[in-house]
């Protein structure tokens, strides 16, 4: 039998593993998230590279001022579409990195709520007479505790929801807005 001293330790040291695995987790998490951001930028600046240096050729070979601006609204619509396309990858990425430190972040502390419940049930079996009293106060502390970080967790999604569902609105209403403007200068 453990004693109840040798049973925080042995807790204690659990839960520094469980912050180590989450820390390193979240941190491969974002490395990823990093890694498809550079990566997207690097496809849209060459992409740009290209696409600039064909609609500079396309612009200086234009015989007179009005070919030369037909041209250069023919190239509105394109790129008020490419650059949408690009802020919804970029909030796809956002979006994606996020749910996953969420759900990395919800396992681990989900597993750590585990053990300390598990760990109070222990000592509780081995407490002294008279303890009740306290065990029964941290118990309703713990509980108290995971409601709050349940509420505050079912908070957090609803913020990141609507926080996604009007971006989706704005990219929406500006790709609307980018493709009425574009026939009305042709």
């Amino acid at each position: 039998m453990f004693s109840i001293p040798e049973q925080f330790s042995n807790a204690t040291k659990a839960n520094f593993e469980a912050q180590f695995a989450i820390f390193s987790a979240l941190t491969n998490k974002a490395f990823e998230g990093v890694e498809k951001l550079v990566d997207l930028n690097l496809t849209a600046a060459k992409a740009s590279l290209e696409e600039s240096s064909n609609t500079a050729k396309q612009l200086l070979s234009a015989k007179d001022p009005q070919e030369f601006f037909a041209l250069a609204s023919a190239q509105a619509q394109p790129t008020a579409e490419k650059t949408m396309a690009y802020s919804r990858h970029l909030a796809t990425i956002a979006t994606s990195t996020g749910a996953e430190f969420s759900k990395a972040a919800e396992t681990q502390i989900a597993e750590t709520n585990r053990k300390v419940i598990s760990l109070v049930e222990e000592v509780s079996k081995n407490a002294p007479a008279g303890s009740e009293n306290a065990i029964a106060m941290f118990k309703s502390a713990i509980g108290n505790a995971n409601a709050g970080y349940e509420q505050m967790t079912r908070t957090a999604k609803q913020a990141a929801e609507s926080i996604e569902t009007n971006l989706n609105q704005a990219v929406s209403q500006f790709t609307a807005a980018a493709a009425k403007a574009a026939p009305a200068r042709n």
